[in-house]
This record gives structure tokens, C-alpha cells and sequence, in this order.
């Protein structure tokens, strides 16, 4: 097996138990509706754990643009592998998505609330406000990668590793995750949006592509302040993009930050 359809394979792998938690959690006549965040959270960290166990030993398992991404930029990882992996990791979730779509065929029908059923594919803010969503998503795959370095660092069992990953995202998900849904990985949203744009899901609403940008862009911020970050305070080393990414990441806030403003603005001017 190759490390492109390594990837496509992990990433699918991680959609379908992660995604299908969500549909068997939100969608009406399962025997598992309504079983709630815990279970979902906790699901999601198996999922990481069962792809990384999966395709660790062929590509790395990666599983995550931002993590490649961030793998690059501390020089871990060759940049021109990074639009493959990329690629991959899309395809692996639009396919996984699929099989998440098939495998619950009759529920989509039984299930009115759109919502419900774009959850099942991609996430999407508890209150949208465009600073606050970008900055969650920025500090949850910041503290994901981080803990992906930490975790590296230490190595206290071989073969261990993925279990610990999967332990650092049930720990996001239950206490960062509330916010936004937890992205904290482009592929993770993009594919299966891609998936739930194409197919023929009964009552299914909008793909809410005006939101999409955001677990695409600040996943990758979050990632490329974590690659600088490691290397600076823990190895006093400042790597050659260190003054970039942290002006890339204040300018991309700060233009957030005014546009969410803005907003408000218009939102309080046109109720007056």
C-alpha cells in the first residue's frame, strides 16, 4: 500500500466510526439516538486511534491537513508531499461519508431537522459569530498538535502512541469542543461536506458552504502556530517561519475579528 491511499484509507477509517456515532447520536429511529456529547467525544478519539493503528506504519497517519501541514513547517515532513497527503485525506473523507450515508439509507427519511443531518457530515458553530468560531477552531487543532509533539517526545511504549492521541481528543472534544463542534481538521469537514453537497439525502437543507472556510482555515492556523511554538519554547530554536506564521495568524484574526463586528453592526442598525 502506497502512503496516498494509506491516508485515503485512514481518513476513511476515521469518518466512519466518527461520523457514524453522529448520525447514529442525531438521526430519528436509531437505537442510539440521543446518546450525547460523552458518547460522541469518545467515539471520535477511538476513531483517531483505529486510523492511526490502521496506516501508522505505511503514511504515518497523518489523517489531517493541518497536521501535515504543521509536520512541514517544522521540517518533519517534505513539502512536496503535502498537497498528495492533502488529496488523499479529502478523498478518504468524502468516501467515508458515503459509507456513513449508506449504512443509515432509512433514517435520513425519519429525520426532519436538516441540521441534525448536516452534523452527521461536518460541523458548525453553536453561536456563529466569525472571530470567536475561527479562534476556537485556531486554539483547538493548536492544542491538538501540540499534544501530538508532546506525545512524540515521550517515548514511554512502543505501539502506544495512537492510543494517546486518541485520549488528547476525547480531551478536546469534551472541553473545547462545545463551541464549534471540534473540527480540528479541514479534511475532517471538507470531505464528508463535499459528500452531503452530492448525495440524494432526504430533506437534507444547505451544505452551509459560507461557513466552511472556517474549520478549513483555522484548523491550519492553529497547527502552524503550534509547529513554531514546540521548537521555540521548548528547544529555544525559532524556525525560519516562526515571524510569518505568527503575523499570517494575527492579520487572518484581525481581519475576523473586524468583519464579526461589522456584522453585529449591520444586525443592530437594520433591528433599529
Amino acid at each position: 500500500m502506497t502512503a496516498f491511499l494509506g491516508e485515503i484509507v485512514g481518513t476513511m477509517i476515521l469518518i466512519v466510526i466518527g461520523g457514524g456515532v453522529v448520525a447514529g447520536a442525531n438521526l430519528k429511529k436509531t437505537f442510539s439516538n440521543s446518546s450525547g456529547w460523552i458518547v460522541i467525544t469518545i467515539a471520535w478519539g477511538l476513531a483517531v486511534v483505529m486510523g492511526a493503528f490502521a496506516v501508522g506504519n505505511i503514511s504515518g497517519a497523518h489523517l489531517n491537513p493541518a497536521v501535515t501541514i504543521a509536520f512541514a513547517i517544522s521540517g518533519d515532513f517534505p513539502w512536496h508531499q503535502v498537497p498528495g497527503y492533502i488529496l488523499a485525506q479529502v478523498i478518504g473523507g468524502l468516501i467515508g461519508a458515503v459509507i456513513v450515508y449508506l449504512h443509515y439509507l432509512p433514517h435520513w427519511a425519519a429525520t426532519e431537522d436538516p441540521s441534525a443531518k448536516l452534523a452527521v457530515f461536518s460541523t458548525s458553530p453553536a453561536i456563529p459569530h466569525t472571530f470567536s468560531n475561527l479562534l476556537s477552531e485556531t486554539i483547538g487543532t493548536f492544542t491538538l498538535v501540540l499534544g501530538l509533539l508532546f506525545i512524540g517526545a515521550n517515548k514511554f511504549a512502543e505501539g502506544l502512541n495512537p492510543i494517546a492521541v486518541g485520549l488528547l481528543i476525547v480531551a478536546i472534544g469534551m472541553s473545547l469542543g462545545g463551541t464549534t463542534g471540534y473540527a480540528i481538521n479541514p479534511a475532517r469537514d471538507l470531505g464528508p461536506r463535499i459528500a452531503h453537497f452530492i448525495l440524494p439525502i432526504a430533506g437534507k437543507g444547505k451544505s452551509n458552504w459560507g461557513y466552511a472556510w472556517v474549520p478549513i482555515v483555522g484548523p491550519i492556523m492553529g497547527a502552524s502556530l503550534a509547529a513554531v511554538f514546540y521548537p521555540f519554547i521548548y528547544n529555544g530554536v525559532m524556525i525560519t517561519s516562526f515571524w510569518i506564521v505568527i503575523a499570517a495568524n494575527i492579520i487572518i484574526l484581525a481581519a475576523a475579528f473586524f468583519a464579526s463586528n461589522n456584522k453585529s453592526r449591520m444586525i443592530v442598525n437594520k433591528a433599529a
